[in-house]
């Protein structure tokens, strides 16, 4: 086979199309300068629309996780109390940030594959009045669960407690209403729904949240959000801004809004109900559920007879299909299959044919097509719809 043909279909980072790739080639400007105010000017007013918020919306040189912190960072007083609510990897860390920056947190894990029970967290907030932030995923990508944001952000609005939301693997995938929804703080990241490689993340903040962060003083530096707002009132950042990558995300967040915003959610809803049908045609287990799977990735528990790491390695090395695999806990027992950002019908296609192909390779018999049948009579009745 051609050894440098792959097809990456792990949860970021993604594929880049070729109109951000090239957005990304232009010679550089200053990012001082006049002309690139205007671009972060023009952007900004984009990505708020992504954001579907009136809220600031920060660009900020960094991982998602440099977001996550940045958030933690801005709102958590050291003893502050801190509902973190958590079905997953990501749910983890933004507790251990929490912990970190001296919050006293209450972690509630509602186990790997599982979503957020919100009359638990309706009991927590009302059994303690105290609760100044609490943190929740929008999508756990480590088990490929998405959340109900929409309840829980007009649940958590009716408490002092301000809600900020770890969006890095959701925005651009699945529909976040962020005023309407009354999430005060929603962070994400560049390298998934977004399209872009690693590098950027983004902010956005309430009036409710900048409250609680003008009364902050947990010690930062470059994460302070109020050194933000002062740079975004010139249409700047406060710190070198990687211009480069300024240019991709506008391609992107251009593509994003010509095909508009439902129909990007549509799309990427229609490409995990072909997968989960394909991977169950293939007689596999899901891990999560079909109430709370994910629109952006899916978690496919590993049959017993092959180790989950082993099949992607041989899916990578005879196939040049990426599959991520699973975490802690689920490491070896799970591999995920990402259908996000520039992902079509064909990716999911190819995914469920080398999968089918890798797993008789292991060990397990499947019958050749059965899965790639089930994705093709998803997407034709999609078609027909």
């Amino acid at each position: 086979m051609m050894q440098d043909k792959k097809y990456l279909l792990i949860p970021g980072p993604t594929p880049i199309p070729p109109r951000v790739a090239e957005a990304m080639s232009r010679p550089i400007i200053g990012h001082r300068s006049a002309e690139f105010q205007a671009v972060m000017e023009r952007v900004t007013g984009k990505l708020k629309k992504v954001f579907q918020t009136e809220n600031h919306v920060f660009i900020q040189g960094s991982s998602g996780t440099g977001a996550l912190e940045a958030a933690v960072a801005n709102l958590v007083n050291p003893g502050d109390k801190v509902l973190a609510l958590s079905c997953g990897k990501f749910g983890e860390r933004f507790a251990e940030l929490a912990r970190i920056y001296g919050g006293e947190v209450d972690f509630v894990d509602f186990g790997w594959g599982y979503d957020i029970d919100l009359d638990v967290v309706k009991k927590k907030l009302d059994a303690d009045p105290d609760i100044k932030v609490v943190l929740a995923t929008q999508n756990e990508t480590s088990t490929g669960v998405q959340n109900d944001i929409e309840g829980l952000g007009k649940l958590v609005a009716r408490y002092d407690a301000v809600l900020a939301v770890d969006a890095v693997s959701g925005l651009a995938a699945i529909d976040l209403k962020t005023d309407e929804w009354h999430v005060d703080v929603v962070v994400s990241g560049s390298q998934k729904a977004l399209m872009l490689p690693p590098g950027l993340a983004f902010i956005s903040v309430s009036d409710k949240a900048w409250r609680k962060i003008e009364q902050n003083t947990s010690p930062k530096y470059y994460f302070d959000l109020l050194k933000a707002r002062k740079s975004i009132a010139k249409w700047n950042t406060a710190y070198t801004t990687p211009v480069s990558m300024v240019y991709g995300l506008e391609a992107a967040l251009d593509m994003i809004l010509e095909e508009g915003l439902d129909n990007v959610f549509a799309r990427h809803k229609l490409l995990a109900k072909a997968t989960r049908a394909a991977v169950q045609g293939l007689g596999l287990e899901l891990l999560a559920p079909d109430e709370c799977a994910s629109q952006a990735v899916t978690a496919v528990q590993s049959p017993m007879v092959v180790d989950a790491d082993t099949l992607r390695k041989v899916l990578l090395r005879d196939y040049g299909v990426a599959f991520a695999g699973g975490q802690d806990i689920m490491k070896g027992k799970i591999f995920r299959i990402a259908h996000m950002g520039y992902a079509d019908k064909m990716d999911v296609i190819i995914a469920i044919a080398a999968l089918e192909m890798a797993l008789g390779k292991c060990g397990y018999k499947a019958e050749l097509g059965a899965g790639v049948r089930e994705a093709q009579m998803v997407f034709v009745g999609g078609e027909h719809a």
